[in-house]
């Protein structure tokens, strides 16, 4: 097939640079965009736990007088439980976040879930990205359109955008990749290919900057991009890592999506040594390198980490030593932006005649209540255009302050 010059073009480019995956709608760089200025310097992660976090088993409500009864077998854990207060702990694999809750970096938000409940990982995934009250009633989604508001710029540490960062803000993505890393000699082509071509040079210098900030190594010629050797280490991990350094960047992106799937644990979740656990330990690890990369560039001091499921799970074991799509869950705050070292939570008990249908854990902290504290107090976004653009008809979900003063 012929394709036209400037299609063959393209196609070079994204083979070439396959490590960086640009996406269509982005039109400026991370060069481009707002001033800097003191939010502009703040940084925000959203992380999606795709297929449904157990949130009682991640923050385990060890004090309610119910929780042993109702939990059964998913009640004891390989190692003791790490005690938050009275009422809660963390799971025995999520030492880092512990640590961090120690600090002063973690706030813990029990209880918490979205306005819809129909238990459908489809329907729920859409609804956590585009900021709705019900499936498919929005295109875009609610961080795309809290960026584009503020003029600021979006990463998503994947093949393509998600649906969360999809609006009008300037967007990239990365993502590994086990294409064979470019030499100098190659990217040097490139640029004198596509001198006289402003779409594809601004793509290619985009695309360059992803990699190597705001200017290529002059001994490019002795290694590659670094796709192909993160691809082969891959994981949670390696996107952290990767996250860490775009974020550093002075004129990188403001905000960062990750993502990472595997929760929907309907057998075999009690195994200390099982599915669950080993993600639980991958979460904690990605998380702690995620903030030792901030931390090691001086951008953990003005970061926000929100950490979120699409629902929880019910609270009884099932007959496969799993559990089932509930409601409630946990969901994550941190960063050195973060007043931590809590736990917020209207608890509403695990007795059955508490539980939401008699099965999960009631949502008794609406999720948009999280995102819209910090945007509106980390992000500076105002209070009409959260109300009204990023979570469409939300005025009554107040947000919920849960940074330092």
């Amino acid at each position: 097939m012929n394709l036209p010059v400037n299609t063959r073009r393209r196609r070079l480019l994204g083979a070439a640079l396959g490590a960086g995956t640009l996406a269509p709608w982005s039109t400026l760089s991370f060069a481009a965009g707002a001033a800097h200025d003191a939010v502009a310097d703040r940084r925000f992660v959203f992380v999606i736990l795709r297929g449904a976090l157990d949130g009682l088993s991640a923050v385990p409500a060890l004090g309610d007088p119910d929780f042993a009864a109702a939990r059964g077998a998913l009640g004891q854990f390989g190692a003791a439980p790490l005690a938050l207060d009275t009422t809660f702990a963390l799971h025995p694999n999520l030492a880092q976040l512990h640590a961090m809750y120690g600090r002063g970096e973690l706030a813990v938000v029990h209880a918490v879930g979205q306005p819809w409940r129909d238990r459908s990982h489809f329907d729920a995934q859409q609804v956590l990205e585009s900021g709705g009250v019900r499936p498919y009633e929005l295109a875009t989604g609610w961080l795309g359109r809290a960026l584009g508001a503020q003029r600021s710029k979006g990463l998503a540490l994947n093949t393509a955008v998600p649906l969360v960062l999809r609006g009008p803000g300037v967007v990239d993505t990365w993502a590994p990749s086990a294409l064979p890393d470019p030499g100098a000699d190659l990217v040097a082509r490139l640029d004198r290919m596509y001198v006289n071509d402003a779409a594809l040079a601004t793509a290619l210098e985009r695309a360059k900057a992803l990699h190597f900030g705001a200017a290529m190594p002059a001994d490019m010629a002795g290694g590659g991009m670094g796709g192909a050797a993160a691809g082969r280490a891959g994981g949670f991990v390696v996107l952290a890592q990767r996250a860490a350094e775009f974020l550093a960047e002075p004129n990188g992106p403001q905000a960062a999506v990750l993502e990472m799937t595997g929760w929907d644990t309907h057998a075999n979740q009690a195994n200390p040594n099982g599915p669950l656990a080993n993600y639980l330990r991958q979460l904690d690890t990605g998380l702690a390198a995620l903030r030792d990369g901030l931390l090691a560039s001086g951008t953990w001091s003005r970061t926000v980490v929100v950490v979120a499921t699409e629902f929880g799970r019910t609270v009884a074991i099932n007959g496969t030593l799993g559990t089932d799509h509930g409601s409630g869950g946990a969901a994550f705050v941190l960063g050195g932006a973060v007043n931590g070292g809590r736990v917020i939570a209207d608890w509403p008990g695990l007795a059955a005649r508490d539980r939401f249908e008699g099965r999960d854990l009631k949502v008794t902290t609406d999720l948009r209540a999280v995102l819209k504290g910090v945007l509106a107090d980390h992000l500076q976004v105002p209070a009409q255009r959260l109300d009204t653009e990023v979570f469409p008809g939300s005025a009554a979900v107040k947000g919920i302050a849960l940074l330092k003063a």
